[in-house]
């Protein structure tokens, strides 16, 4: 099993005093895992969520709008520029490749990559898409809360669920601030993923996708 996740600094996550609530989204990995140290003192909920339950729901309600999800989308590479590319790169929301049903999903990094020349803003219908598929995402039929204690650790399949987490008031004191120690694997035996998942990951090759690894980026493992 190959960690991918330690050659970023922002592996260890810690709060400030208040923090907002994080959207669903899926990481640059096949496997992400969280390691409890500290909890805030109010907050911070994990959600978790299906993404196979999210398309088969859209199917049913608006299928035209799943049609937007299986097109390429630009995303912001934010700043994660590799030499020879642009400052964007283009994959759908949701693949089919070999069987399995796969997503990678930051709206966030699709809205912002509307700055670029060259990048169209986005139609009524993708907005519409996107849109639902948020709805979706937070319906309570769907989505599992789970509430992380010091001690727990939390993996998660990126190609088949999305996180996110509520918002949270954090402790005063330095020492009791929440505190979150990431880490992202790409596992061996993981599923294939198609050529254009490339500029997603750097890599489609199993066991050797996810992350980055930029000449400035400072290895750290911070305990």
């Amino acid at each position: 099993m190959k960690d991918q996740g330690l050659s970023t600094s922002d592996n260890s996550v810690r709060g400030s005093q208040t923090s907002e609530a994080m959207n669903f989204h899926a990481d640059y990995t096949d496997i992400f895992g969280l390691l409890c140290m500290e909890t805030a003192k109010s907050g911070g909920e994990s959600l978790i969520v299906s993404a196979g339950a999210i398309f088969n729901e859209m199917l049913t309600k608006s299928p035209n709008l799943v049609q937007e999800l299986l097109k390429p989308l630009e995303h912001d590479r934010r700043g994660r520029i590799l030499p020879g590319k642009l400052p964007y790169y283009k994959i759908p929301i949701y693949t089919t490749h070999k069987g399995h049903l796969s997503v990678s999903y930051m709206r966030k990094y699709i809205e912002s990559a509307r700055r670029f020349p060259g990048v169209p803003p986005l139609t009524s219908n993708q907005i519409a898409a996107l849109d639902l598929f948020d709805e979706l995402a937070n319906d309570d039929r769907f989505k599992y809360v789970k509430e992380i204690q010091q001690g727990d650790m939390q993996f998660m399949h990126n190609h088949v669920a999305l996180h996110a987490r509520k918002g949270y008031v954090d402790w005063p004191e330095e020492n009791r601030k929440r505190h979150l120690l990431r880490v992202w694997l790409a596992t061996p035996g993981a599923r294939e993923l198609p050529e254009e998942w490339i500029d997603h990951y750097g890599s489609v090759v199993v066991g050797q996708r996810g992350g980055y690894d930029l000449p400035a980026a400072e290895l750290k493992a911070p305990l």
